[in-house]
């Protein structure tokens, strides 16, 4: 039974964003690009990732240990910047608060602006194993509009990849390159980055498809989605304090922190909170 959480959201409180590493910072960056105003608290599970290895019953313990720390600061709103725990976590985490709304993850957004456009009928998709197997963004096209064909790919080498720093070289190009010239994801017209980590990667992909497809980068979307829902319930920060960005991560990691200098274009001061001990 999954214990609810003292929950009374203000405009002024963070948001509050996890992952497990560092792939949630390309949401992280979206958000505060797009509202410049807002506080977050961003949480990168360093010693549990990646998720899209773990089993559900492991990756749903540590977002409930993560989601009861950030409403603990506290947090206005959840967003689950990660695909694996968006997958697997969702529904454990809306279990946690009072009002089940107030947690975004990185697929609806994405399934209903695709649709909502229109514009694509044959899509391909790379993600983890994880996110891959559960058939999740296939299951809602096919409720939503049964019309969208969808061609997933299992990419598992990416994020520990990108987590290592292994972006923007020959390593990651040739990696990224020999994924994108497998056949399953042959005559298609777009293809979603179903993993906040590849936005990392964006220029390897970018110069593979040379322009032939459009790459839907989910942490642009999710962002456009968390302005709508701040909207709609009164909540966006018009105050005219410097927001405040804060950084915890479960296990500190060097590569970790550079790129997080490369997001943010300073360095920043990372906290370690290992919710576990």
């Amino acid at each position: 039974m999954v214990n609810k959480i003292t929950f009374s959201p203000k405009p002024t409180h963070p948001i509050g964003i996890f992952d497990s590493g560092v792939g949630g910072l390309t949401v992280a960056k979206a958000i505060t690009e797009l509202l410049p105003n807002e506080n977050i608290i961003y949480f990168g599970d360093t010693a549990h990732m990646p998720y899209g290895e773990k089993s559900p019953h492991a990756i749903k313990s540590y977002a409930e240990k993560i989601v009861e720390f950030l409403i603990a600061q506290p947090c206005k709103l959840i967003v689950i910047a990660c695909n694996s725990a968006s997958v697997t976590a969702f529904k454990r985490v809306q279990k946690l608060l009072p009002q089940k709304q107030f947690v975004i993850n990185v697929i609806d957004p994405v399934v209903q602006h695709l649709v909502a456009e229109g514009h694509h009928k044959n899509i391909g998709l790379i993600g983890t194993k994880r996110t891959v197997s559960s058939a999740v963004y296939k299951k809602k096209f096919e409720q939503i509009d049964p019309s969208i064909h969808l061609k997933s790919l299992a990419t598992p080498l990416l994020a520990p990849m990108i987590e290592e720093g292994f972006f923007n070289n020959k390593i990651s190009k040739t990696v990224v390159h020999s994924y994108l010239n497998n056949p399953h994801l042959s005559k298609i017209e777009a293809i979603i980055l179903a993993c906040t980590h590849y936005p990392l990667i964006m220029n390897e992909i970018k110069s593979y498809y040379k322009g032939d497809i459009e790459i839907i980068n989910s942490a642009e979307i999710v962002s456009h989605a968390v302005q709508q829902f701040l909207k709609q319930n009164y909540l966006l920060n018009v105050s005219k304090k410097s927001p405040k960005h804060e950084f915890y991560v479960s296990d500190y990691t060097e590569s970790f922190e550079q790129t997080a200098k490369i997001f943010f274009g300073t360095k920043l001061q990372l906290k370690e909170k290992n919710l576990w001990k």
